[in-house]
């Protein structure tokens, strides 16, 4: 805009200049002439004329000069514009493109650390395989199954915690297995427990996988070895604090259980999900029992087993299985139980 004004000015001025000089000297020339021909009154009146033209100039020029002091402000005015502008651009960009760094920085950081844990991975699979397969073989080497065996892996133990799990049992031959948590372990340890004469209950908080179960066992013909229980979820009071745990209830029937597998509540059910185990099903274990703890690699694991080892006299860790799981040994022979009888379960 203020360059538009100034480009109109400054093609006004040169018509206009040109007629003010033109007839400026006409009047000069017709007073001149007057005055000659000693016409009085015509000279004075071009005389009027020509000094009403020079202060009608001299106003134009005072005009011009105030436009001119407007159009230097207008100017300043545009010069401050166009540097703040520019300054603006120029951070913008600057501020742009140290994002695009910060953001490549980052996703090369990204990209190396899935590098890294794939890298891994590759080399934990390369050994890990091996290692599955020579358990799985060993597995079926110990009995013929009457049907499909359902996968390990992933949730369900995998092949080397379950050849270690079936070795604990036809080694401590117990009587009565306790399992929180039912699925693809839960056929394996029927068929162990049937050729050593062993009973199993199996707790599951969820029907769909508890049906799963019953109906693996009934595929393989285990009913007879095997029960699983339909055990809800429930409030259980431990030390002032509450934990939402199988419900106690489905347990009122079973004494003398010389075999605890832990593995479950699942860890979405909350914090701590496991520790209720041993506290709860301490009273009804028999005095020698053996307990093995799935997931011990975990911090909440972890945790529960560093508490129930500070609390429970006669209970003791003799050493690391290969597997992702502990093994406990309760001893309370000839000494009095600590920690596993004080029991207040909440209601629902």
């Amino acid at each position: 805009m203020i360059v538009g004004k100034l480009a109109g000015r400054v093609r006004a001025v040169g018509p206009l200049t040109l007629s003010a000089v033109a007839t400026t000297v006409v009047l000069v020339a017709g007073t001149t002439l007057a005055a000659a021909l000693d016409a009085t009154r015509v000279a004075v009146c071009l005389l009027a004329l020509l000094v009403a033209l020079a202060v009608a100039g001299v106003l134009r020029v005072n005009l011009r000069l105030l436009g001119m002091r407007a159009d230097r402000r207008e100017i300043r005015d545009l010069r401050v514009v166009l540097d703040q502008t520019q300054r603006r651009v120029v951070s913008a960009v600057e501020r742009q493109r140290l994002d695009t760094e910060d953001r490549h920085r980052e996703l090369a950081d990204a990209v190396a650390r899935v590098q890294r844990i794939a890298d891994r991975g590759v080399r934990d699979l390369r050994f890990a395989v091996p290692r599955e397969v020579e358990a799985t073989v060993q597995l079926f080497q110990g009995f013929t199954p009457r049907a499909p065996m359902p996968s390990s892996g992933d949730y369900a133990l995998n092949p080397t915690d379950l050849l270690e799990l079936l070795f604990l049992v036809r080694s401590r031959q117990p009587r009565l297995v306790l399992e929180l948590g039912s699925g693809t372990s839960t056929i394996w340890l029927a068929y162990a427990l049937e050729q050593i004469g062993g009973r199993l209950i199996s707790l599951d908080h969820d029907p769909s996988y508890a049906n799963r179960t019953r109906s693996a066992l009934r595929e393989h013909g285990l009913t007879g070895v095997a029960e699983v229980r339909d055990a809800p979820l429930a409030p259980v009071e431990l030390d002032g604090r509450t934990y939402s745990w199988y419900d106690p209830a489905v347990l009122e029937d079973l004494d003398g259980i010389d075999f605890l597998l832990v593995d479950g509540p699942p860890a979405a059910v909350g914090p701590d999900s496991r520790y209720p185990a041993l506290p709860v099903t301490g009273p009804r274990l028999a005095d020698r029992a053996t307990i093995v703890f799935d997931d011990a690699n975990r911090k909440d694991e972890q945790a529960a087993l560093e508490r129930w080892l500070a609390t429970v006299d006669g209970l003791t860790r003799p050493g690391e299985m290969l597997g992702r799981h502990a093994v406990l040994l309760l001893d309370r022979a000839g000494s009095e139980p600590n920690g596993l009888a004080s029991l207040n379960t909440v209601s629902s």
